[in-house]
């Protein structure tokens, strides 16, 4: 009987073996290490719902003193970041239509001449607001702007002009989402981040669901060249990914109510680019890992910086520097661009086209490590 009682040696090297197993997969050991510190540096550094020093134009028409001086405010903000400043109306709606600022700053004709006469002139403020955790903030900022910008002017006999409501009335445009409805920026981006999940994950159990199977002999006995074994495996999960996008437009339109102002067919022709970019990603994986376990782990390991550093969850242009250029690697970085853009924003193909090379240099390097290291497995 007393083999069946509990016994610390017994115990220990049941223990013991775990730890040499934990050694001897190197890739598992570093996932435990790995993930944590890249949660902990993503969450504590990289994150960030207040986000500053937003790209902004101005569209100055007045060349008085309290235009100039409002346009120094702006300067001196921290949500607001000015680049540039637009010489007119066409050039105002293009940098909003390409996401190039994310604010636009009207300082109308006779501005200065008005504020002196106390008629309170009208500040437009045009915001692009397909992100409304990217805006809110900065709009709120803006109003106190509006009202204390002058305040150094408006000295000695001018005192009076600081009414209570302020020298300015601030108008304020939302573009693309004018009541901020949050489904607007997140339905659209669902679509990239369940195809970023589904398709690297099975394509990464591909080649190695093979190799455990013992079917890779068969394929090394078949004369199928690798770039036509790596083709063939992909043409499957492509369908499928579009299954998926399919579904989830349906629910954008008829469920959430998305707005799909640009074309649906120019979508799905990028769409194809941006599920190979994924399956690309998860074919190299099948190819480095030695079993089902570690494709996954691989897999994880991609998905999770893809979710937290192009935008979806958080606003990009809140993240420092270093995590921005970091995701900008990342084809759903440019894919939720891509997306918004075409649905709620009706860019065309020149408008979107910035956003979709990346994705295919991303494609075609990946997809040239995978047939690489497959003609390795091969041998």
């Amino acid at each position: 009987m007393s083999r069946y009682r509990f016994r610390f040696r017994r115990f220990w090297a049941i223990v013991a073996k775990e730890f040499i197993q934990m050694r001897r997969d190197r890739l598992t050991f570093g996932m435990m290490v790995g993930i944590p510190l890249l949660q902990l540096t993503l969450f504590g550094y990289a994150i960030n719902a207040d986000p500053k020093h937003l790209p902004t134009a101005v569209f100055c028409a007045d060349p008085g003193t309290f235009g100039r001086t409002l346009t120094v405010g702006l300067r001196n903000s921290d949500y607001f970041d000015v680049r540039r400043e637009a010489a007119s109306e066409a050039e105002v709606e293009r940098l909003l239509r390409l996401g190039e600022v994310q604010f636009v700053v009207h300082i109308p004709v006779d501005f200065t001449r008005r504020v002196l006469r106390g008629e309170r002139p009208a500040l437009l403020l045009q915001a692009d607001a397909t992100d409304p955790a990217a805006t809110g903030n900065a709009i709120a900022a803006v109003n106190q702007l509006a009202d204390r910008a002058l305040d150094r002017d408006l000295k000695g006999p001018l005192y009076p002009l600081r009414a209570h409501v302020g020298p300015v009335k601030l108008q304020i445009h939302r573009h693309y989402n004018p009541e901020g409805i949050t489904q607007y920026n997140i339905v659209p981006g669902l679509m990239g981040v369940v195809l970023t999940m589904t398709m690297v994950i099975i394509t990464a159990l591909a080649i190695t669901r093979e190799r455990e199977r013992g079917t890779m002999e068969n394929l090394l006995a078949t004369p199928v060249r690798p770039g036509e074994v790596m083709i063939g495996k992909l043409v499957p999960y492509i369908m499928v990914g579009y299954l998926q996008t399919l579904l989830i437009l349906l629910a954008a339109r008829f469920l959430f109510r998305v707005p799909m102002r640009g074309s649906l067919p120019l979508l799905l022709a990028f769409m194809l680019l941006f599920i190979a970019a994924n399956l690309a990603v998860g074919i190299t994986f099948s190819t480095l890992a030695r079993n089902q376990l570690q494709a996954m782990q691989m897999s994880f390991f991609f998905f999770l910086p893809s979710i937290l550093l192009s935008g979806f969850m958080f606003p990009f242009r809140g993240m420092p520097g270093w995590a921005q250029g970091l995701g900008e690697v990342l084809p759903l970085t440019h894919f939720l661009r891509l997306v918004r853009g075409i649905l709620l924003k009706g860019n065309g193909f020149l408008e979107v086209w910035h956003h979709a090379w990346p994705i295919a240099l991303f494609t075609f390097l990946l997809l040239g490590i995978g047939i690489r290291r497959y003609r390795r497995t091969l041998d």
